[in-house]
C-alpha cells in the first residue's frame, strides 16, 4: 500500500511474511497465491506491498537461477503484489516447532551472514518496483549478547563496512539504493536503539541505520520521542519500521495476571520480559522464566516480547502497547518530512497465540491481517497522509 506524505513523497506499508512459514522458492510463490493475494483482495487494493521474508535455500535457488527471478517478479505482478522492502534477520527454520535462541543465528561474526544479506540486497535491487529506487532490509541487531566481546564487535563492524561497500557499488551497477536495517532487540548485543548508536556510528556512509520495531521498543520500555531523538542527534537513520505490539501487564503481583500471562508462554518462540525498576531494566530470556515467580520484580508493569495482533489486544487483564506504536509512528511520519518511508506491520505469533485466539483456517488469518492493515492505513491517514491507487 503507498501513501503519499503531505511533503509530495511516497510512503509504503507492507506485511511481512515471515507469519508464513517457507523455506523454498516453492514455498514462497504458494505463500503469493494462499496468503498474500487473498489478503490483497480482503483490502480491495489493486496493489498491496509484502515485506519478503526469504530463507537462505530460497534465496539462494533466486540468486543461482535468473529465470526463477524473472519468475517470481512476474508472479508478484500477477497477483498485485510489490516488494520494497525485505525481512532479513530470520536465516532459515522460522517455522520450525521450536526457534527460540536459533534465529540470532549466524550472526554478523559469521561469513554468511554478510553472504545471504549480500544476496538478499542484490535481489531486492531486482524485485523492485520499476517506479521505485529505493530498497530496505531489515537484519539482526550484531547477535545475541553472550560471547560477543571486543573481537566479535570488531569482526561485526568489519563485515557491515564491507556490506555497505558493496550497496554502493550495486547502486552503481542497477541505479537502485539498498539500505540495511539493524533491527534492535531485548536479548541482543543491541537491545535499544540507544545501544545502536555506537556501532553504526563506527560504519562510514549512511547505508546501514536503524529498524524501530514498536514491539522491541515498547518491551524495552524505551520512549519513543527520546529514542528518535537520539537517532537523530547521532545522525543515524531509520531506513525502516516495523509495526508492532507487545504484551503488557500492569499488575503482575496478582495471581490472575500471572495466569492469564502463562498462556502465553509457548515452545517456538523467545518471548523476552521486562520491568523498569529504579535501578533501571531487568529482564528474562522467555515469558515463562517470568511468570514462574522470583526472577522479574513485580512492582511495576510488565512487558513481553510477544507480538500480539495489532487490531486485537488481548482480553483483561492484560493489553497490548498500541499506544506506543501510535506515538511513534507519529513522530516517524507525522512531522513535516517523513523519518522512514518504508513501514511493515509484523506480526508473526498468530499460530503461536493461545489456541482459543488462533485462526484455524487461512482465510481467518487473511481476515487477520487485513485488519491489520487497516488499523494501520486508519493511523496513516489520522495523520494526514493520503492512501494512493
Amino acid at each position: 500500500m503507498r501513501f503519499r506524505h503531505p511533503d509530495g513523497s511516497t510512503v509504503h506499508l507492507s506485511y511481512c511474511t515471515n507469519v508464513h512459514p517457507a523455506e523454498t522458492l516453492e514455498g514462497v510463490l504458494a505463500q503469493l497465491r494462499d496468503h498474500c493475494e487473498p489478503v490483497r483482495k480482503r483490502l480491495g487494493r489493486d496493489r498491496l506491498g509484502i515485506g519478503l521474508w526469504l530463507a537462505k535455500d530460497a534465496a539462494r535457488a533466486l540468486v543461482t537461477d535468473p529465470a526463477a527471478l524473472r519468475g517470481l517478479r512476474a508472479e508478484l505482478e500477477r497477483r498485485g503484489l510489490e516488494v520494497v522492502t525485505l525481512n532479513g534477520f530470520p536465516y532459515e527454520g522460522f517455522g520450525a516447532e521450536e526457534v527460540k535462541y536459533r534465529v540470532y543465528t549466524p550472526d554478523w561474526t559469521d561469513p554468511e551472514r554478510l553472504t545471504h544479506t549480500t544476496d538478499l540486497a542484490r535481489l531486492l535491487a531486482a524485485l523492485l518496483p520499476d517506479d521505485v529506487t529505493e530498497g530496505t532490509i531489515s537484519t539482526l541487531p550484531l547477535a545475541w549478547r553472550t560471547g560477543f566481546d571486543d573481537e566479535a564487535a570488531a569482526t561485526a563492524r568489519t563485515a557491515l563496512t564491507t556490506l555497505a561497500e558493496r550497496l554502493d557499488a550495486l547502486e552503481e551497477l542497477t541505479g537502485k539504493s539498498v539500505r540495511i536495517a539493524l533491527e534492535p532487540e531485548p536479548g541482543c548485543t543491541v537491545e535499544t536503539t540507544a545501544d545502536a548508536i555506537g556501532p553504526l556510528t563506527a560504519v562510514p556512509g549512511d547505508r546501514i541505520g536503524v529498524c524501530v520495531d514498536t514491539c522491541h521498543l515498547a518491551t524495552s520500555f524505551e520512549d519513543p520521542e527520546a529514542a528518535l531523538a537520539a537517532l537523530a542527534a547521532a545522525g543515524v537513520t531509520v531506513p525502516k519500521a516495523q509495526l508492532s505490539a507487545a504484551l503488557h501487564a500492569e499488575n503482575p503481583h496478582l495471581p490472575e495476571v500471572r495466569e492469564a500471562l502463562a498462556a502465553f508462554a509457548e515452545p517456538r518462540f523467545l518471548h523476552q520480559t521486562r520491568t523498569l525498576t529504579a535501578a533501571g531494566l531487568r529482564g528474562t530470556d522467555d515469558l515463562d522464566q517470568a511468570v514462574a515467580g522470583g526472577a522479574l520484580p513485580d512492582g511495576g508493569p510488565w512487558r513481553a516480547h510477544f507480538h500480539v495482533p495489532l487490531h486485537a489486544p488481548p482480553a483483561e487483564p492484560l493489553t497490548s502497547t498500541l499506544p506506543v506504536l501510535q506515538d511513534t509512528l507519529t513522530r516517524l511520519v507525522g512531522g513535516p518530512e517523513p523519518r522512514t518511508r518504508h513501514l511493515e506491520v509484523e506480526t508473526y505469533t498468530w499460530q503461536a497465540l493461545p489456541p482459543e485466539l488462533r485462526p484455524r483456517t487461512r482465510g481467518q488469518l487473511a481476515d487477520g491481517i487485513a485488519a491489520e492493515l487497516t488499523l494501520a492505513r486508519d493511523l496513516l491517514t489520522d495523520l494526514g497522509l493520503k492512501e494512493l491507487p
